[in-house]
């Protein structure tokens, strides 16, 4: 394992540590999203495999229409906030562990998706994995929820926030122009899988959908959004609760509240 391997390893379990607040404080997914995957899908009787399910902000709405799950989630203390909110659905099951060391016992699944997870498996696996524990004709699907700032005014302002503390990635650090129209923008060339898919060359029917909704935040909303995210999570303390309050001065200023348009690109493939 690289040092990089190891400190993306080390930040994506960052997230247990405010595992409620994540609960709370996160965004889900557009309906129509998971309407789109289940159609692609097309499941019949076969059976979903979500990689790096959280707290469920994507498998409590995949669960709601009956889909059968097996979600797999490395850290235990958001696998224990995942059982509690998936407990309604006999069709979910829940296993605590590493997608990398998980064993689906021989059982190949006719969807895989995750939820703003992707870029967290290891590179050099994740296609392999993700090829082997699909069915022939098994769906791929990977989303995430960019978000943009509509005010630019109040956008310039946090974002010379983010510069004075050498913050990036950050859901307010670009104006709304650099996503573009296209899915995947966010993430740019190397975050969107679509060219890393082509490349592997097992998958084939490959599409990218955007879908938009719009979403208000007050001040304190925000800060939780933003205090769940790895980018502040991996700063010691005391700073961050510092980039958290010049933040919040800065959105009081602007009224406390921050209109953003909630963007889901979603990527989807299927197995030859």
């Amino acid at each position: 394992m690289t040092a990089g391997e190891q400190v993306d390893r080390a930040r994506a379990q960052l997230f247990g540590e405010v595992a409620e607040l994540y609960d709370t404080a996160r965004p889900g997914y557009s309906d129509a999203l998971v309407t789109e995957v289940l159609a692609y899908a097309a499941l019949g009787d076969r059976t979903a495999v979500e990689v790096g399910a959280g707290t469920g902000k994507a498998t409590v709405p995949f669960a709601e229409p009956g889909t059968p799950l097996v979600c797999i989630e490395p850290d235990p203390r958001m696998a224990e906030v995942l059982r509690r909110n998936t407990a309604r659905f006999p069709a979910v099951r829940v296993r605590s562990g590493r997608f990398e060391d998980w064993q689906p016992g021989g059982r190949r699944f006719g969807l895989l998706l995750a939820a703003s997870s992707w870029h967290w498996l290891d590179p050099q696996r994740r296609w392999d994995l993700a090829h082997g524990a699909l069915a022939p004709g098994g769906a791929l699907a990977l989303f995430w929820n960019p978000h943009r700032v509509r005010d630019a005014r109040l956008q310039a302002a946090l974002a010379e926030v983010d510069r004075r503390h050498g913050m990036a990635n950050t859901p307010h650090g670009e104006p709304a122009s650099s996503f573009g129209e296209v899915p995947g923008g966010s993430l740019g060339p190397d975050g969107w899988p679509e060219a890393e898919c082509r490349r592997d060359g097992r998958f084939t029917d490959l599409r990218a959908v955007r879908y938009r909704q719009d979403r208000s935040y007050d001040t304190d909303g925000y800060l939780g959004l933003l205090a769940s995210l790895s980018a502040y999570r991996a700063l010691p303390s005391g700073r961050r609760e510092q980039v958290l309050a010049e933040t919040a001065r800065v959105l009081d200023a602007h009224g406390g509240r921050i209109d953003m348009d909630h963007l889901s690109d979603l990527f989807l493939a299927r197995a030859r």
